[in-house]
């Protein structure tokens, strides 16, 4: 997702639980990943290449790396890098594509479960794929619909709900991301406490 979008989610997941210097740090964190060479040659932090398990992967490592962070900074980075993915799943695989196939009409916004085990473990869950050099003319303006039409189905040019002008879509994607954020948050904070105990987890929060 583009950076406007991460920093909407947090706003929607986090609001009211963490300082707003503490969501700042997880937001720089989190649109940290997005640069180049993380785009280049770590597709697990943004669940590109199909690399689900890579990407789960990367999130307890983040997750762990906040838990046993020295400081409260440590943490909030490290946490913001775990929200990257997580939200970036919902925007570049076929999730919400499977969550819609469900339904004969589409559902509101609102019913979108982002947490479901069966989809979430689904056997056609997949990510999409990054064709270079080709993808790349994607992103250049006047160049975009080109792009599209000479790039495999599985493609980020073809697959991704990184904004609206994706389609309708875009907002379940959205949503599904909150709702994982939110849920990412309290399994942090959790093993934060395990880890380190209740003091640390008020650092965390910065409230």
């Amino acid at each position: 997702m583009n950076a406007p979008y991460h920093r909407e989610i947090l706003e929607r997941a986090l609001g009211g639980r963490v300082s707003t210097r503490a969501l700042n740090a997880m937001y720089r964190a989190n649109v940290h990943q997005d640069r180049l060479t993380a785009l280049l040659h770590h597709p697990e932090f943004h669940f590109d290449e199909n690399a689900i398990t890579e990407g789960l992967a990367y999130i307890e490592q983040c997750r762990a790396e906040a838990a046993r962070a020295p400081t409260p900074a440590e943490a909030w980075a490290a946490f913001g890098r775990l929200t990257h993915g997580a939200q970036d799943f919902y925007a570049h695989s076929n999730y919400v594509m499977l969550w819609r196939e469900q339904y004969p009409s589409l559902p509101p916004v609102s019913q979108i479960n982002g947490l479901d085990p069966a989809l979430l473990k689904h056997p056609r869950l997949f990510t999409c794929r990054i064709y270079l050099p080709l993808e790349a003319l994607y992103f250049v303006p006047g160049l975009t619909v080109w792009a599209k039409r000479r790039l495999p189905a599985d493609s980020h040019a073809n697959m991704n709900l990184d904004t609206p002008a994706t389609g309708e879509m875009f907002p379940y994607a959205m949503q599904a991301a909150v709702q994982r954020t939110a849920a990412e948050f309290e399994r942090t904070l959790a093993l934060i406490g395990e880890e380190r105990g209740e003091a640390a987890m008020r650092a965390f929060l910065d409230r």
